[in-house]
């Protein structure tokens, strides 16, 4: 497999650039707006929406494999080309569980995965009844095309829940609220051959649902990371997945696990890996969809931060003078999107910043610790006061 078509032409196909020229592979995007960060790395282009199905055709045409930078693609549409001999990785019906979040928590439910109480919001008679069951505050969400907390709201009483279901056409899920300690990452990669490999497990801090940023790797016990790991293990092969994903979990006060959400793509808690670990996860994706050996997912530090740069404002900014700034921290690798346009909440660039391997017996411990006073150190420089 040398030429990748890739849905979708954000910074995540962007950033897998560097991993294809390493591996010897073209990439070829469907995406629709020339200003897409994906644009400038791309061999070819097909400019349509991700949900064009006749321009996946098209793409088709021009790659070997066709793989997905995000999930907001049509998947019936799609599996017409699958029947007729386009290969798709991972596989439609990989996905198809996953796209529907009350789906999504439906599979997981039934592969004995812990997860918080649910139920879809389709009986409104039913609703107070089973909002007993799960009490006040809770969170209700989106099915589909939710991110970056878009889609996404804490819901303190009915109230305040009826006055959202009425402005709102979406279908819905609710949940339990969970009051979780810290909030947890892992990025796993499943290969043609069925090999799994898991990066290190990480800490994810959002603010207003939107990750802020990631310590690799998490303060946990090995039990835990152990927990983790099966959890990516079992998911990955029920759905025989071929390529990366991004499971995301909470980790509660009594040291329960509950999976929050699956991404089926690369995913914002595995970009610390671009410059921590000997494989990145975007050269891990085009390993596995290209059919060629997995990498070593392993920490090349003792640990690393990784800190969003996201927009506060509206301005067609590049902030050059903040970006030199963090720059010159020690061990950091400043990624910048380049997006011409900026907006509050929107990720604009990440960066990473390598702990010392000198405090590697001080483990989770000293990442947590140090990486803290590094993102407020790079924070105070990006945001203004």
């Amino acid at each position: 497999m040398k030429r990748v078509g890739v849905i979708g032409g954000g910074q995540l196909a962007w950033m897998m650039a560097d991993a294809a020229q390493k591996l010897g592979v073209e990439l070829v995007i469907q995406t629709p707006s020339k200003h897409d960060p994906a644009v400038s790395i791309a061999q070819e282009l097909v400019f349509a929406p991700v949900d064009d199905t006749s321009a996946t055709e098209i793409l088709a045409k021009k790659c070997d494999v066709i793989t997905f930078e995000n999930e907001f693609v049509n998947l019936q549409a799609l599996s017409v080309l699958a029947q007729q001999g386009v290969c798709f990785r991972p596989r439609l019906e990989a996905l198809a569980p996953l796209l529907d979040k009350y789906h999504q928590r439906c599979y997981l439910r039934d592969l004995g995965l812990p997860v918080p109480k649910f139920f879809a919001v389709d009986e409104a008679e039913n609703l107070k009844s089973k909002i007993e069951y799960l009490g006040f505050p809770l969170v209700l969400k989106s099915r589909r095309h939710g991110y970056d907390g878009q889609g996404t709201f804490i819901i303190p009483d009915f109230a305040t829940l009826e006055q959202k279901l009425t402005l709102n056409q979406s279908l819905f899920l609710l949940e339990e609220f969970v009051p979780f300690e810290r909030e947890l990452a892992i990025i796993a990669a499943r290969s043609v051959e069925g090999e799994i490999i898991t990066y290190p497990v990480v800490e994810t801090q959002q603010e207003q649902q939107v990750c802020r940023r990631v310590i690799a790797p998490a303060q946990i016990t090995p039990n835990q990371v152990a927990e983790i790991q099966a959890i990516a293990h079992t998911l990955l092969n029920s759905l025989e997945v071929v390529g990366i994903f991004g499971i995301e979990l909470f980790l509660g006060a009594d040291g329960k696990i509950l999976v929050n959400e699956i991404a089926p793509r690369t995913h914002n808690s595995g970009h610390f890996s671009l410059d921590a670990c000997e494989t990145s996860q975007f050269e891990q994706h085009l390993r596995a969809v290209c059919g060629l050996p997995l990498g070593n997912p392993a920490l090349q530090c003792a640990g690393a931060v990784m800190v969003n740069l996201l927009g506060y404002e509206n301005s067609h900014s590049e902030y050059q003078s903040q970006r030199q700034k963090i720059a010159e921290i020690p061990q950091a690798h400043v990624h910048w999107y380049g997006k011409t346009e900026s907006r509050p909440g929107r990720k604009l660039g990440h960066v990473t910043v390598l702990l010392d391997n000198q405090n590697r017996e001080s483990g989770s411990a000293y990442a947590v610790g140090v990486g803290a006073a590094i993102a407020h150190t790079i924070e105070s420089i990006w945001y203004p006061r």
